[in-house]
């Protein structure tokens, strides 16, 4: 079947304009209304748990030794960390709480612009996981800024690093940051572009949605080539 042109002088082509109709999806509309409450959830819940589970540590464990849990596969082993995750870069606590309340606005930033759950929960275990660290360095010895950070969770047999359930939070966040760039996944939740799409075009081959002094442009061309050929003839 052919083309029928529209009432504008454009032809209604087979491809879909996503971007002028995907903000009507009820779909998209949903999942606006709930990422950043996602997100929030997420956060909340990790960072609860990092809290809960360094105050046991704090309550229950002997700092400095280390108890088996699962043979040598898991243990608890209380230690007070002043650098970054994993125990990385002792000394340099205060840069580190300034990172991580710069990643904290940043994330906190872009909940305006989520519409994407798999974009909450990777916002949400990264935002969970900072804050659980930051809060350590706030309030915990020696004192503000310079808090040190509460690890307990060592396993030799994958790392020599001990660390807590914030990192592992930031961890796998960071992980699933890259499936999501993988996949193209953008952040607002729109579909991802596809190449086999195409814009609608005029009868002159203006697209459709061109400004209209490009399309008046092209229209005095096509006259004008109109009328060369015609003298030719």
């Amino acid at each position: 079947m052919n083309d029928a042109p529209s009432t504008d002088g454009s032809v209604e082509s087979g491809a879909t304009d996503v971007s002028s109709t995907d903000d009507q999806r009820p779909g998209r509309r949903i999942r606006r209304r709930w990422a950043p409450w996602v997100l929030l959830i997420v956060a909340a819940v990790w960072y609860g748990v990092d809290q809960v589970t360094k105050q046991w540590v704090v309550t229950s464990l002997p700092e400095g030794r280390a108890i088996p849990v699962l043979g040598d596969a898991l243990q608890w082993h209380f230690v007070r960390n002043p650098g970054a995750a994993f125990s990385l870069a002792e000394g340099a606590t205060w840069v580190f709480t300034i990172l991580a309340a710069v990643v904290a606005g940043v994330i906190i930033w872009q909940i305006r612009r989520l519409g994407s759950v798999w974009w909450s929960v990777f916002l949400g275990l990264l935002l969970g996981g900072v804050l659980g660290n930051l809060t350590d360095r706030l309030i915990r010895e020696p004192g503000f800024p310079v808090g040190h950070v509460i690890d307990f969770i060592s396993t030799p047999w994958m790392m020599p690093a001990i660390y807590n359930v914030a990192d592992i939070g930031i961890v796998s966040g960071m992980v699933l940051f890259v499936g999501i760039t993988l996949l193209g996944l953008p952040i607002d939740g729109s579909p991802r572009p596809r190449k086999t799409d195409a814009p609608a075009v005029t009868h002159d081959g203006a697209p459709a949605d061109a400004d209209p002094e490009t399309a008046e442009a092209l229209d005095g061309k096509a006259l004008r080539d109109e009328t060369r050929d015609g003298g030719r003839a």
